[in-house]
């Protein structure tokens, strides 16, 4: 049997997630720029300078997206909670989108061949890894 608070946390997380997952998709490819998708991956300033323009844009858009959420369903959203959640996703995604590190995790993975075979491989494998921390960071505004 579910209590209240378990009840409310689970209310939560049910409305958080899509809404992340809506927001994720809308900040990486609709407002993320042409300039950010080529560079974000290139080594050194230029490369860390746009994956950080990238993961700022994309975490205000997740800011957005919750704002409305709970304008929209009167749900209330510790601002702890969403702080600690977005800064975990910005750190994933930063990560990821050095393009680098998660090209060395997926061939630790035995992904290599897949990715050097298949030019779609590693970014199916960038989406699974944000989905991934989306659904972490769902949990963690719903903790």
């Amino acid at each position: 049997m579910m209590t209240p608070t378990t009840l409310e946390h689970t209310v939560t997380f049910a409305a958080v997630l899509p809404t992340l997952i809506i927001g994720h998709h809308l900040g990486d490819y609709w407002i993320q720029t042409d300039h950010q998708a080529k560079t974000k991956g290139a080594p050194g300033a230029p490369g860390r300078h746009a994956c950080a323009q990238h993961v700022a844009t994309l975490t205000m858009t997740l800011t957005l997206a919750l704002v409305a959420l709970a304008g929209v369903t009167g749900l209330h959203l510790p601002h702890t909670q969403v702080a600690i959640a977005l800064m975990v996703n910005a750190a994933s995604h930063y990560w990821a989108d050095r393009r680098t590190t998660l090209a060395a995790l997926a061939r630790r993975a035995g992904k290599g061949a897949w990715i050097e075979s298949d030019k779609a491989a590693l970014p199916h494998l960038d989406q699974a890894w944000h989905l991934y921390w989306l659904g972490i960071t769902a949990l963690i505004i719903a903790s």
